[in-house]
């Protein structure tokens, strides 16, 4: 009798074929939903992390000292990145930084577990670090002072700060300063609600900056008001510092075409 032979793949036969329905696709099987979870979680941990430590962070605000740019509550986010690539504070940016020193009297807050948790991933604003707010108003080098009643003055030139500055302060607050020149590698920082700011004005017996801040202590600068949603805003630099930022060079530039016109005057035959 003449029996059947071995059948092949193409008849059919269980387990050797797609058409047994009880074979791995192409060979290959996936993997459940569930033993992908972990490798997902800890790619996102990781990029938070990333995240949190050389691109953006988030700080909360906690008080009314940069009051109406800031209210008590608000998230915004801090550019970490630029400064790794040696960008300096600018006039007028909104920064935060580390207390340089006795700037807060208060220890913060002890945070719960589930707070340094997200704090640690860069979730929610770290809780025990010690950080400050402040608008730069004058960098290494510039001569700064405000008269009471006056403006602020950068290197002789009034600082217009209708812009930002909280409704009904002066530009001085109660605490006139200078003129005083701002040491190297520090900033010289104000709220923008000088009636309720701790800032470089209350700072300038402290040994060595003279209430400026060094810009090592500078954590980055705040770029945009990320919650609540209402608040939504970009933190941008005022007009009136491009305009004083251009005034120093405008005059060195005077300054320095005046002997070259002097010499050819000097050279010109008499008519």
């Amino acid at each position: 009798m003449g029996g059947e032979g071995p059948r092949g793949p193409e008849d059919g036969a269980p387990g050797t074929g797609e058409s047994g329905g009880k074979g791995r696709r192409g060979g290959k099987q996936h993997r459940s939903f569930w033993k992908e979870l972990p490798l997902l979680v800890g790619i996102a941990l990781v990029l938070a992390l990333v995240i949190k430590s050389f691109l953006l962070q988030a700080f909360s605000i906690p008080s009314d000292s940069m009051q109406n740019t800031l209210q008590r509550g608000d998230r915004v986010l801090v550019d970490k990145l630029t400064p790794w690539f040696g960008s300096e504070p600018e006039r007028g940016e909104v920064v935060v930084f580390e207390d340089p020193g006795g700037w807060l009297d208060t220890p913060p807050p002890e945070p719960n577990p589930v707070q340094q948790v997200l704090s640690f991933i860069g979730l929610m604003p770290s809780a025990d670090q010690q950080n400050l707010i402040k608008r730069v108003v004058a960098v290494e080098g510039d001569r700064v002072e405000c008269r009471r009643g006056g403006q602020v003055m950068v290197n002789g030139e009034p600082l217009d700060e209708s812009a930002y500055l909280y409704p009904g302060n002066t530009p001085c607050g109660d605490r006139p300063f200078g003129p005083l020149t701002v040491p190297e590698d520090h900033v010289w920082v104000l709220g923008d609600h000088r009636q309720e700011s701790q800032d470089s004005r209350y700072h300038m017996e402290d040994p060595g900056s003279g209430g400026a801040v060094p810009e090592d202590k500078v954590v980055g600068r705040a770029v945009v008001i990320a919650w609540p949603v209402g608040r939504w805003d970009f933190l941008s630099v005022p007009d009136s510092y491009d305009q004083l930022s251009a005034a120093a060079p405008a005059a060195l530039a005077v300054a320095g075409t005046l002997p070259v016109a002097l010499w050819l005057r000097r050279r010109r035959p008499a008519a």
